[in-house]
């Protein structure tokens, strides 16, 4: 199964917990459908980007990354990458580069929700997930990064935008339908 495939399968499957992203999953079916491209940075109408707010339960917090190029605090992610065989799997992957926490598990149940917004390149038709990081884990700041901080869930109003806070939201709430918070 190619990451296309993945990624149409997975938006199919998942069940939106709200009209509005319900509205965006099949906007976001759509696209794959029309666009072969429509997964890479090369499609300029916009593509599908895979990301993943990191969370320590144990600790009721979450972790950001200070975006080098937005200057904006936000979760981890981006662009798939040709060696991404699952839209899971590149979140995945671009949380543990970004975070540089090494054992990270993505929360059971497939995507947290759907974020679509604009950026420099293109429309970023972005997938989010949550990955749980260890107790007590100690990130280290990439390349791609200003800095990266710890904010408990509160804090997150303070210093992000209505995109990575309703993510913190989604995340905490099934966190805690799961036992896990």
């Amino acid at each position: 199964m190619s990451l296309r495939e993945d990624a149409a399968r997975v938006l199919k499957e998942w069940a939106a917990p709200d009209d509005e992203q319900e509205r965006l999953r099949l906007q976001y079916g759509d696209h794959l459908a029309a666009r072969p491209d429509g997964m890479w940075r090369s499609c300029r109408e916009g593509h599908i980007t895979a990301s993943a707010l990191v969370v320590d339960p144990s600790a009721d917090r979450v972790l950001l990354t200070l975006h080098g190029k937005l200057n904006m605090w936000l979760q981890m992610g981006g662009h798939c990458e040709e060696q991404d065989s699952t839209l899971a799997g590149a979140a995945l992957r671009e949380a543990t580069e970004e975070s540089g926490i090494g054992i990270l598990t993505l929360l059971p149940g497939g995507p947290v929700r759907l974020d679509r917004h604009h950026t420099p390149c293109a429309w970023h038709l972005d997938v989010q997930y949550a990955a749980v990081a260890p107790p007590g884990a100690v990130e280290a700041i990439s390349d791609e990064s200003l800095d990266l901080r710890w904010f408990t869930y509160d804090e997150v109003a303070d210093v992000a935008d209505t995109s990575v806070r309703r993510l913190a939201e989604r995340t905490r709430a099934l966190l805690k339908g799961s036992g896990a918070a």
